[in-house]
């Protein structure tokens, strides 16, 4: 079942900013291609101060497999840190995406 399906009551949002080398090394593409992998709708941009800021919305399994990838990202990553919280979920999204 895809994320968006079914109303927001079984859904998790999640905001996460990821720190270290995260910018520069296709941190935002590859975090897209793992989140839409797994089926989970939100989004990922850079911000002004080097991290990568990030909500993601899905089942808490699918929520806690892109949480452990985030933590090790695409190759070139070097991540230090991953701050997360919950947030309230989003009713209506279909896609995980990139936003500038």
């Amino acid at each position: 079942m895809h994320a968006g399906q079914g109303g927001v009551s079984n859904l998790r949002r999640v905001r996460a900013r990821v720190r270290g080398r995260v910018q520069g090394v296709s941190y935002r593409a590859e975090t897209r291609r793992e989140g839409r992998r797994l089926g989970v709708t939100g989004w990922v941009k850079n911000e002004p101060d080097g991290s990568v800021l990030l909500e993601a919305q899905g089942t808490g399994a699918q929520l806690d497999e892109l949480l452990v990838w985030l933590k090790d990202g695409p190759p070139l990553a070097v991540v230090t840190s991953v701050d997360v919280g919950d947030v309230e979920p989003v009713a209506g999204e279909d896609d995980f995406d990139v936003r500038y």
